[in-house]
């Protein structure tokens, strides 16, 4: 193991643009559904649907909280429908696969989207069975990353030591908190849409271009 990783026997992923890559661009069709509803709930044009999509999301993390803060969306009713999307854009990675079977210690996926959908795109990557555990945007009582509550949450329902923890995340700014902890923190600089907004340096421990790779790279034999 990479010497400064030695410590981590905690892995704590994000799902989308993470375990698989941005360039599937498999969130393009979650953002569709997402400005849809939007318009069907406001009864506007797509124009302004995706204004006020894209306006929510900078404001409150999510597009989610602010349907439900200004519109009194049901969140349940929202996150089946946008996440109702075909998987054809992502495939089976088994080296990613073999990497995380490598990986020592328990692994967790930390994720906005909800459960039923990460439990599907990760049957899609063939990873599923690799993982001890997931944190879902219900389960964070709909406090979308970076708010500290679902960080919190995610430590006490597993009783994860957060100086023995990494976190790997494709948005820069769902770091910090997790730095504040004490975790040790990969920015998996991919090209997400808005991956670097609020990007904080001092809270970003470890760049990385591709998840896969680097995972490889660091199981390898490594100078002391």
């Amino acid at each position: 193991m990479l010497a400064s990783l030695r410590h981590v026997d905690e892995w704590i992923f994000d799902l989308d643009n993470t375990l698989y890559p941005a360039s599937a661009r498999l969130f393009d069709l979650i953002d569709e559904r997402m400005s849809a509803f939007v318009a069907r709930t406001l009864g506007c044009d797509p124009s302004e649907a995706r204004r006020v999509q894209k306006q929510y999301f900078r404001d409150h993390g999510t597009t989610l909280k602010g349907m439900m803060e200004h519109h009194g969306v049901d969140p349940h009713d929202f996150l089946d429908d946008v996440h109702d999307v075909p998987l054809e854009r992502i495939a089976r990675d088994e080296r990613l696969g073999a990497a995380l079977e490598r990986l020592p210690g328990r692994k967790f996926v930390f994720t906005n989207g909800h459960e039923p959908y990460a439990a599907r795109v990760l049957a899609a990557i063939g990873i599923g069975d690799h993982f001890h555990g997931l944190v879902d945007i219900a389960a964070c009582d709909f406090l979308p990353k970076p708010d500290a509550h679902g960080y919190r949450l995610l430590i006490e329902r597993f009783g994860i030591d957060p100086t023995r923890a990494a976190l790997v995340e494709d948005m820069a700014k769902n770091l910090k908190p997790a730095k504040a902890l004490g975790m040790t923190t990969i920015w998996l600089d991919n090209g997400s849409d808005h991956g670097d907004h609020d990007a904080d340096p001092d809270a970003i421990d470890h760049v990385i271009g591709d998840l896969t790779e680097w995972l490889h790279y660091i199981l390898e034999e490594q100078p002391a």
